[in-house]
């Protein structure tokens, strides 16, 4: 490759990436998710547009899978672990039993009507039952939604990956026979089990070890926390095990762990998922074919209305009845199983084994995700308000990042006082902070003070704090307790946990 080859190449890709930004905001303005707009402008680019032929399903499926790695694991650390504990036992049913549940409806009814195998028809089921991280992710966090409904699609979507990704390699086996239900589960169990002990291992071992070490640059926190991440995937490949569920919870244990520089690090994640998303989209677009799509058109529609209106259903009944969940929020629930990248990478794993009918499948499965994004993304909001599931807006949280002051054995912790924070107006005293703990330096308007007791702290406002490895904790306790309830915030019974 010349040189000239390659500055063509990065030019390339660097405007494409540009372009799906802007496009991006453009579709956000008018309300379309900007995943369709992904998926355009891969078909733009396709054999029907630019004319770029890409027709590598193989890679399509290892790219794809790559990208939805970094997606978990965005997931995973933008989580919050007291919203995941409260909606742990529906998430894990949905994730479980529910995507049994919508396969065995999905199969059974496109067996009957579309005159599919049973391969065929598992596969198009088992495809489609997972719920997508990266539309659930960008769409739900927009709404004013109760703490544990949130934390139940969440959770969902994050958990449901590795069983449907399982599940659709074993049948894609190209033995004679497909394995038995029996050895599936088993299979499953095993990886879910492994995977899930991988991915805590690796959580726990990376918050020790970066609690312990100071790195040299804060721009390396980001980095080390996301080769954890991706290395807990390598782990449990390795041993047979989901890697996806390791992603998923190493991801969940390093974001709620009170490590340095936090907001950066999640902030990197972010940044480097939505790379992942637009990247993912935009292959995928190129995969699809506009002159095969529409022969699949009415299959799609049939296939998708079964999934949305008896498949999802039936699953959220099964799972979210028996555990009290009110009939509101499983109403939403169910009109909530955003699908998006997941089921057209899934698709990608039976075009690569070069099963009978494997094009046909992704060609479905593609038309379901655009037609599903576009009826039920945009209509979310106003499902959320009719079935009155919506919570009131809550003023936003400190958010409280840590730089380690090794030979000090202290941390400088940065605080910025949000919108509606209760910090606003309490003087410097009444924080009661601990001893150890000290108010080094407040910016405001662009200018930094250093503050005496009585400094009326205000909305913007950014502190610096000194605090002793001993009272590190106690000190965010207090700064996010009193943010939350003002000054009295220990006689209200509020710890900031």
């Amino acid at each position: 490759m010349t040189t000239n080859s390659f500055g063509l190449i990065l030019l390339v890709g660097s405007v494409v990436v540009l372009a799906a930004i802007v496009a991006a905001r453009v579709a956000h303005g008018i309300g379309l998710p900007g995943l369709l707009v992904f998926l355009g402008l891969g078909l733009a680019l396709g054999e029907a547009g630019v004319g770029i032929q890409f027709d590598n399903a193989g890679l399509a499926e290892v790219l794809g899978l790559a990208g939805l790695v970094l997606i978990l694991a965005e997931g995973g650390l933008t989580t919050s672990w007291a919203h995941a504990r409260a909606a742990g036992p529906v998430a894990v049913s949905l994730a479980t039993v529910g995507v049994a549940v919508s396969v065995l409806v999905v199969a059974a009814v496109t067996h009957w009507l579309l005159d599919l195998g049973w391969r065929e028809a598992l596969l198009l089921g088992t495809v489609l039952a997972p719920t997508d991280a990266a539309a659930v992710f960008s769409v739900l966090r927009k709404l004013p939604l109760p703490p544990r409904l949130s934390g139940i699609l969440e959770g969902e979507s994050g958990l449901n990956d590795p069983p449907a990704v399982l599940a659709v390699t074993l049948l894609s086996d190209t033995g004679h026979h497909p394995p038995s239900p029996v050895v599936i589960a088993g299979e499953i169990v095993y990886q879910l089990a492994a995977g899930a002990a991988i991915g805590f291992v690796a959580g726990v071992i990376g918050v020790l070890a970066l609690r312990r070490i100071a790195l040299p640059a804060s721009g390396l926190y980001p980095i080390a926390i996301l080769a954890l991440i991706v290395a807990s995937y390598g782990a449990a490949t390795l041993a047979h095990a989901s890697g996806f569920l390791a992603v998923y919870v190493s991801a969940l244990v390093l974001g709620n762990a009170r490590l340095p520089h936090g907001p950066a690090i999640r902030g990197f994640a972010e940044g480097v998922a939505w790379l992942a998303q637009i990247g993912l989209f935009v292959m995928l677009g190129l995969l699809a074919s506009p002159v095969r799509l529409p022969a699949q058109i009415i299959p799609a529609i049939i296939a998708g209305s079964v999934l949305a209106l008896l498949a999802r259903p039936a699953a959220v009944l099964a799972c979210a009845m028996p555990l009290r969940v009110h009939w509101r929020q499983q109403a939403f629930l169910s009109w909530a199983g955003l699908r998006g990248a997941v089921p057209i990478v899934l698709a990608t794993i039976p075009m690569s084994a070069r099963l009978p009918g494997a094009t046909r499948l992704f060609d479905i499965v593609f038309i379901i995700v655009v037609i599903n994004t576009l009826a039920q993304g945009p209509t979310l909001p106003w499902a959320a308000r009719m079935l009155k599931v919506t919570a009131p807006a809550e003023p936003l949280d400190v958010d409280v990042e840590a730089a380690p002051l090794e030979a000090l054995h202290a941390d400088l912790l940065q605080v910025q006082i949000p919108p509606g924070s209760r910090l606003h107006g309490v003087e410097i005293f009444e924080l009661r902070l601990p001893t150890q703990a000290s108010i080094a330096l407040i910016v405001r308007d662009g200018t930094g003070f250093v503050p005496g007791p009585t400094t009326t702290l205000l909305t913007g406002d950014r502190l610096l704090i000194v605090a002793s490895v001993a009272v590190r904790e106690p000190t965010e306790r207090r700064l996010r307790a009193v943010s939350r309830s003002g000054k009295l915030a220990g006689w209200f019974g509020e710890h900031g946990q």
